[in-house]
């Protein structure tokens, strides 16, 4: 790694020994008699190997040193980087500065010793021959580990000066500045020690940090934190751009913090307030309201913490930090991420009991089953409502249909309480005057919901091996349903086995009705693809060729999300081959 000639906070990569990658190969470029790995070529073969990888995507595009692109609705940036040494031996400068400001606390900079930075696949904007041979020198993971250390008041001034950017700077002009901007700035004022960061002086950290803006694009330079001698605004905020965003910021300064009303997120909570002095919120009806809400957001983040156990090794040593966690002060919402945690490895520990289990005498299959009915009744207790069907499933699994029944009867009875909450989806009001009272664990437990997720490498349900096994080859990691949609394929299916054909047409009625009529609530639109597959599976078994035949070709029709269109030709081929036989 060369630094000597390098704008600072970017390095060349030279190669000293030969090497037998391809991609790596492709990416080297001689110069000056060296060979060194080229950042341009680097992002662009990644870029290609992305999009070949998800061919079903043409939403990918090179965005700095990333590949963007979605997954579902939510947008996402890639980059693939290369680790490098610890990154105290690059910036001993900057340890020393701050100790001498005494923040970062000494534990967060013992923690960054040992850790590495990254190189990013992209030059600098200064004029070189060099540019495509230049990697900047990346430090995110230590920049989250710093903004893991804000205090409430310094977190909500974060968040003004992004809510800030996003609807009044960055909507008059071109988008000249980022919210990495406002991180640093963020940064450099909680390390100069000139701010007292408490509640009631928000405003004023808020002004302190605009200030602190206004004076960097005046000056015509913004430091890197970590390398105050890399100037981020060069050839991006000069000239005329750069006076043109000093006019437009220098008129917020003479409004004074009151501009903060031209946001019309920050208007919203402002005006009431400043228009009637003796305005006051009705604690009952606030606290309903912040319940509710703050649930959601909890909600959707702990929901998207799931994790891929293959080993009873990798179970254990979930359970064993877990475990160890759990003894510390925590938060109530540490507390449930834990739980979620411990419920989500119960379940992966039961399936991977079933599926490894050398089934060897008629003591050993009941030990065994024993032991994985209780991991699945106590991953139930621990977990939200949809926790119950993994149960459902093993039952149905293992032939005791009329335990999978009373299962799905006692779910979907819970499942339709009109203050269920599932994927963002809930009665505010009734969700707040039914469980406002209860404490946030007890909430979980009557009132959240989350997608059941059926990893490819075991085995839940016969009738979904085959689109598991196409989904596995297309790179899908998981099937993904909802709970209200595998609730009454559950009954179609086991009132069937049991010959109770009325309850089962019933179910199979539900499932369509559900299906047909809704609009995203029960079951989300992504995963349409699966969901008129197994209603298709449904009528199959059933013996309704037809009906099964037209949800098979209704399934082709929607977004591949789960990448199961070979597994549906194949079905759609063994109901005309059915058909014809009749």
């Amino acid at each position: 790694m060369e630094d000597s000639d390098t704008p600072p906070g970017f390095v060349r990569l030279r190669l000293l020994t030969p090497t037998e990658r391809k991609i790596t190969k492709s990416c080297l470029v001689l110069c000056n008699g060296r060979v060194y790995l080229s950042s341009r070529l680097w992002r662009e073969r990644y870029f290609q190997f992305r999009n070949k990888i998800d061919p079903y995507s043409d939403k990918f595009r090179i965005h700095g040193p990333c590949s963007s692109g979605f997954c579902g609705p939510i947008e996402f940036d890639e980059a693939c980087c290369l680790a490098t040494i610890p990154w105290s031996k690059l910036l001993g400068s900057w340890v020393d500065r701050c100790q001498r400001h005494t923040w970062p606390p000494v534990s967060v900079l013992e923690e960054f010793r040992k850790n590495e930075c990254h190189c990013v696949p992209i030059g600098s904007k200064v004029g070189s021959t060099f540019n495509k041979l230049e990697w900047r020198l990346s430090f995110s993971k230590a920049e989250q580990q710093l903004v893991c250390t804000m205090n409430h008041t310094q977190f909500l001034c974060y968040g003004l000066l992004k809510i800030f950017l996003k609807e009044v700077i960055n909507c008059l002009e071109d988008k000249l500045l980022c919210s990495y901007y406002l991180k640093t700035t963020m940064f450099w004022m909680m390390q100069l020690g000139q701010v007292r960061w408490c509640p009631n002086n928000l405003l004023n950290c808020f002004w302190r940090c605009l200030k602190y803006l206004l004076h960097c694009v005046y000056g015509g330079v913004f430091p890197k934190f970590f390398i105050p001698q890399n100037n981020m605004f060069i050839n991006k905020v000069v000239g005329v751009t750069r006076e043109s965003l000093l006019q437009q910021l220098y008129q917020y300064y003479r409004i004074g913090v009151s501009c903060l009303l031209l946001s019309p997120t920050l208007r919203s909570v402002l005006e009431p307030a400043l228009s009637s002095p003796s305005f006051v919120l009705s604690p009952a009806e606030g606290e309903f309201r912040s319940i509710a809400d703050l649930d959601k957001c909890g909600m959707k983040e702990i929901s998207e913490l799931y994790f891929y156990l293959k080993h009873n090794l990798d179970c254990y040593l979930y359970f064993k930090t877990i475990s160890k966690l759990f003894w510390l002060s925590v938060s109530p919402y540490q507390m449930l991420t834990l739980q979620h945690c411990a419920a989500q490895t119960l379940v992966s520990l039961a399936f991977m009991l079933t599926n490894s289990a050398s089934w060897s005498t008629h003591k050993n299959i009941y030990n065994l089953d024993l032991i994985i009915c209780g991991i699945l009744k106590m991953a139930a207790r621990s977990g939200p409502v949809s926790h119950l069907l993994y149960l459902a499933l093993y039952y149905y699994r293992t032939g005791r249909y009329n335990k999978t029944v009373n299962i799905n009867y006692l779910t979907k009875r819970r499942l339709s309480q009109d203050f269920i909450m599932y994927i963002e989806n809930v009665n505010r009001q009734r969700y707040n005057e039914t469980l406002g009272y209860l404490p946030l664990i007890r909430r979980t437990k009557i009132a959240w919901v989350y997608h059941v997720f059926l990893f490819q490498d075991f085995r839940y349900i016969e009738e979904l091996c085959l689109e598991q096994n196409v989904s596995q080859e297309h790179g899908m990691p998981n099937l993904q349903l909802s709970p209200f949609l595998l609730v009454d394929m559950l009954s179609v299916l086991s009132h069937y086995r049991l010959g109770n054909r009325s309850q089962c047409l019933q179910s199979l009625t539900d499932l369509q009705t559900l299906l047909l009529y809704d609009d995203g609530t029960y079951v989300p639109l992504n995963f349409r693809d699966l969901s008129w597959q197994i209603l298709g599976i449904c009528q199959h078994v059933v013996g309704d060729l037809h009906g099964a035949l037209m949800s098979y070709e209704e399934s082709l029709r929607q977004k591949p999300h789960h990448r199961i269109k070979e597994a549906t030709v194949i079905r759609i081929e063994c109901v005309k081959q059915q058909l014809q036989r009749k």
